[in-house]
């Protein structure tokens, strides 16, 4: 369904993928995984044909569903349903033959010829599996938990979260009406899905007969979803093909690895034993030629290795030392927020105390986003008002990265987040998030989701906020890269207020105080509540 050859990746003058062969088969459901940064969002970019590569070529075969880490498309003013519906050209369709129903109830002189064509539209209608075809695509949305409410919504009035799931059931819908299936690549589908819509997913997934390739730090989705494993080396820049389920690569790649290993020390030994043996022989000038021949049996021996594994390197995460600040640094009264006729909240108070720990729970939908990036000066909210107290920095960590400009380095960024610090201190806590030598003049729309999410976390960590609003911090991130912002949470002794669908993070996080929407109500904070997390 897809094949690609000779195929070479770089970002900037780093080669991601060298001289990569790969193919894409009806039945093939891949998880293509690698540390943060190694080049998936790159791989999958380039295999939806919306990227070129630095070299070879992409043969594609049959319709492709790609579902990018932050989709912009989409005309702002079209409600989700027609943006679903528009995957199978139902939208303009039913948009004609609602405009001819409506010309034909003023009995037109032209009513004849606008019935042949709304028959004509109607044969149209049924061939793309009409009404029926509508209660699919309402079907998968409510399984991706969109209701009907936000269907109707413009797609401008929706949350990044929402967007996302518009565009997959979007993606899921088109594939459903293709014979055999067709080729779904998506990266992190699970972002912004509670635990109901990851289970609907896996089980959509698993059933799927056309060729899929999935990026995902979601490990129940891999081991109930793939039958192939591409691992992205980013010390080899190749591409390992397994062709076997999660558990079974995971057991064979360690296998690989001490062979690799084994294979090393061995020749390394044999190779040392060679050296010493001619640099003896070297002494006499007799035996000068058969030292040399010796000595190019150890190089021979060392050269036909691979590369050895280097240990992937992990960003070292710390927010910063709050700066000092009064005892309550932010407040919020009487906070409302409706768009057009659709109400989210109404008449919501905050208080955050100096060091104090609060998560926002509520389901999708609920206006968590919306009043994290109220309380960060982001969105005016309709009534109400945010009211800053003595000192108060705010550090904010959007969940779409929308605080980033695209257009701008990554050591402009950190320039804006801490002016008075010199670039040498700046690239010093980027080196602690991997970002090293000339990556730094990378604009910020070239990054992956990953690298992104290593952006925005080290501008805080310069910032000195005694506040930090964290919308989703663990998404897009490696294991080990979450581990390591948990850890930062923990420690952290300045004022966190905490949207998030992994219970891992609220664990972290301690709360002691939990804002139920869209209610507003405020809670001391249980283990019970754990639960909603998920949900959310």
């Amino acid at each position: 369904m897809i094949t690609a050859s000779a195929l070479e990746l770089r970002a900037g003058a780093r080669i991601l993928l060298s001289d990569a062969t790969l193919r894409i088969q009806p039945g093939d459901r891949i998880g293509l995984v690698g540390r943060n940064g190694a080049g998936k969002t790159t791989t999958l970019k380039v295999l939806a044909g919306e990227g070129q590569p630095y070299s070879g070529s992409v043969d594609s075969r049959g319709p492709v569903g790609y579902l990018p880490q932050d989709p912009r498309t989409g005309d702002l003013s079209m409600s989700a349903r027609d943006r679903v519906l528009s995957a199978r050209g139902l939208d303009t369709l039913m948009a004609e033959m609602h405009k001819i129903e409506v010309d034909l109830a003023g009995s037109p002189p032209e009513r004849d010829a606008l019935l042949r064509r709304y028959g004509t539209l109607e044969d149209r209608f049924a061939g793309l599996g009409g009404y029926a075809a509508e209660a699919e695509a309402a079907r998968i949305c409510a399984n991706l938990g969109l209701p009907d409410r936000v269907l109707e919504q413009p797609l401008g009035t929706l949350s990044g979260g929402q967007r996302r799931r518009i565009e997959l059931a979007r993606i899921l819908f088109r594939d459903a009406s293709e014979t055999g299936g067709g080729i779904l690549l998506l990266d992190e589908p699970t972002n912004h899905l509670d635990a109901d819509s990851i289970t609907w997913l896996r089980g959509f997934l698993s059933g799927h007969k056309g060729g899929l390739v999935v990026i995902s730090h979601d490990v129940g989705l891999l081991d109930a979803v793939v039958n192939k494993v591409w691992y992205l080396d980013a010390n080899r820049s190749t591409i390992d093909v397994y062709n076997l389920g999660w558990k079974a690569y995971q057991e064979a790649r360690e296998t690989d690895e001490r062979r690799r290993r084994r294979e090393r020390a061995n020749a390394e030994k044999k190779a040392g034993a060679l050296m010493a043996q001619a640099d003896k022989m070297r002494a006499k000038a007799t035996k000068a030629t058969a030292a040399q021949n010796m000595a190019k049996r150890a190089e021979k021996l060392l050269s036909g290795l691979e590369e050895e594994r280097v240990a992937d390197k992990v960003a070292k995460v710390r927010f910063p030392a709050p700066a000092p600040c009064g005892k309550t640094p932010l407040t919020a009264k009487g906070l409302s927020k409706s768009y057009g006729s659709l109400e989210i909240f109404v008449d919501v108070d905050v208080a955050v105390d100096r060091g104090s720990r609060v998560a926002i729970l509520g389901l999708n939908g609920a206006g968590k986003t919306t009043l994290l990036r109220m309380l960060a000066g982001m969105l005016p909210p309709d009534t109400g008002e945010v009211v800053p107290g003595h000192g108060l920095r705010i550090g904010y960590y959007a969940q779409e990265h929308e605080t980033l400009d695209v257009d701008r380095t990554i050591l402009e960024h950190m320039r804006s987040a801490a002016p008075d610090q010199s670039d040498t201190d700046l690239r010093k806590i980027l080196g602690a998030f991997l970002f090293s030598g000339d990556d730094v003049n990378k604009p910020a729309g070239v990054l992956s989701g990953g690298e992104k999410t290593r952006l925005a976390l080290a501008t805080l960590v310069c910032s000195g906020a005694n506040v930090l609003l964290l919308d989703e911090p663990t998404n897009n991130l490696d294991p080990v890269s979450r581990e390591q912002v948990l850890d930062a949470i923990a420690r952290y002794p300045g004022a966190i207020v905490l949207v998030t669908h992994d219970p891992g993070a609220v664990t972290a996080l301690k709360p002691d105080r939990a804002i139920l929407l869209p209610d507003g109500a405020e809670d001391a904070w249980s283990d019970d509540l754990l639960e909603l997390v998920e949900l959310a």
